[in-house]
């Protein structure tokens, strides 16, 4: 089954963020945004007369658009965010042009974010740009996979100046071309006046038609330190390139992250197996040098199961001295813990019949579980321990604690399952990160204390035979006293 970070809470509005190259015009942008509106309402529309929407709302902003669904409170729509999410996904068609799509149903809180997220790492940015194009291809070919993003921006077109000698032996430096080039299109400060609590700039540039023209820098005139004005492109060699949008670097070496989304999320370690045995073995022998890792939530989810083990065998330890001490035992404590594990089993099975996956939230009430599932079995072994000292036979004695222990078992197991039951069947919004933590103890104590009621008898009469067979096997010790007129042995 599967395994996410935090359960997910679907939001009250449908969120999709289309990713625009920077520079893109205005009107492609709006273009985008006008085929993401329509799709929406088409969604909205397929549910006939019900009230599914509230409105729609649409952002453009620099590179980016974002376009919301919002929807009356779950309790009054026929449908979850989730489902309408779909199928908008499906009611949008391709758009050419945008570098990446997202649609989201769950945007805010711990559980949000993309289900998969790769960072690779090289020093050429070059191989390290096809290398996540790769990645992303293979991805896209999961079924399970959406809204693949490569990671890759190249951000807004720019011309890159190169001094040559000839410009050198003019008397030009890269700082004195750079500087008459700004001043041409951004313009230079020639006055700088106050006005009450104003400052008034004043800048010279060129007319506004000669600056949004490329052939302007082709004619552009440079001046020597000597008078003379000579062309920029006789100069200095420009060349094309690309002004990044952000530079992320991990111990000194470029990243991109690579990132999408698993429906059902349940698949996600389906798609994480076959990256790790296939997909990514295959691309780093591509790639030399390439490294990855994974970040994001399977980042997040590493670091607190790595601290819930740490505690985990911490909480283990200190149950098992704390039985060890009454009992008087090394082994009979032993006994008792194994009815944890059963608890885990009834924490599985109870997330698969309520519909949850398995989450970090899971994990603290399992933990929470450890040190409630031996109680039952603590109280029945310290019944058969005072029968034992009063001559009872094993066998009897563990009887006797099972009959004249079942009743407060049973009560104290299905009180506390019906002090969970309001928590575990809630469906309001505002429980869900709490009714993963009700299933694991709710469940887990049920389905421990049925298999404990036979287990711990069992294991209590196997140690007890154990005992008695050592016991018969141990070699008698002879002594021989030989005094003066006496023979004893």
């Amino acid at each position: 089954m599967g395994f996410i970070l935090m359960p997910k809470v679907e939001a009250d509005f449908a969120l999709v963020t289309a990713t625009l190259p920077f520079g893109s015009p205005p009107r492609e942008l709006l273009r985008v945004r006008d085929i993401l509106v329509e799709s929406a309402q088409q969604a909205v529309q397929s549910h006939g007369k019900q009230v599914v929407s509230t409105g729609i709302f649409t952002l453009v902003q620099n590179n980016l658009i974002e376009v919301r669904i919002y929807m009356p409170p779950p309790d009054m729509r026929p449908v979850s965010t989730s489902a309408l999410t779909k199928l908008w996904r499906e009611n949008t068609p391709e758009i050419v042009g945008v570098e990446s799509v997202r649609f989201e149903s769950d945007s805010g809180g711990p559980g949000r974010g993309p289900s998969l997220s790769v960072e690779l790492s090289h020093r050429d940015i070059n191989l390290l740009d096809q290398a996540s194009a790769r990645l992303a291809d293979r991805l896209a070919e999961f079924s399970s996979v959406k809204d693949v993003d490569d990671g890759y921006s190249p951000g807004k077109p720019q011309l890159n100046f190169h001094i040559n000698e000839e410009a050198r032996s003019l008397g030009l430096t890269a700082q004195e071309i750079a500087r008459q080039v700004r001043n041409a299109f951004y313009g230079s400060q020639a006055l700088r006046q106050q006005r009450g609590r104003n400052e008034i700039r004043v800048l010279v540039r060129l007319p506004e038609s000669e600056r949004s023209s490329a052939y302007t820098v082709e004619n552009l005139v440079i001046r020597t330190p000597a008078g003379r004005d000579v062309p920029l492109y006789q100069v200095a060699t420009v060349d094309p390139g690309r002004a990044y949008r952000e530079i992320n670097r991990r111990n000194g070496r470029r990243t991109v992250t690579v990132t999408a989304n698993v429906q059902p999320m349940k698949e996600t370690n389906l798609v994480l197996r076959t990256l790790k045995s296939e997909i990514l073995p295959q691309i780093l022998k591509e790639y030399p040098g390439l490294t990855y890792s994974f970040e994001g939530r399977r980042a997040d989810l590493r670091d607190a199961m790595n601290s819930f083990l740490h505690s985990t065998t911490l909480a283990l330890i200190m149950i098992y001295v704390m039985l060890a001490v009454p009992f008087r035992s090394y082994i009979q404590p032993v006994i008792v813990m194994l009815s944890i594990p059963f608890g885990f089993v009834g924490a599985i099975i109870g997330h698969l019949l309520m519909g949850y996956n398995l989450s970090i939230i899971s994990i603290m009430g399992i933990i929470a579980l450890c040190g409630v599932v031996v109680n039952d079995s603590l109280i029945m072994i310290d019944f058969a321990n005072t029968k034992r000292r009063e001559g009872v036979s094993p066998y009897e004695a563990i009887s006797q604690s099972g009959i004249r222990r079942f009743r407060p078992i049973l009560l104290t197991t299905l009180s506390t399952f019906a002090g969970l039951a309001p928590m575990i069947f809630e469906t309001s919004r505002q429980a869900r990160f709490m009714i993963p933590m009700a299933i694991s103890l709710g469940f887990g104590i049920v389905f421990s204390t049925a298999i404990m009621l036979i287990l711990v008898p069992c294991l209590y009469l196997i140690v007890e035979d154990v005992k008695q067979l050592s016991a018969r096997k141990k070699p008698v010790a002879l002594s021989l006293d030989i005094s003066p007129g006496k023979e004893q042995v």
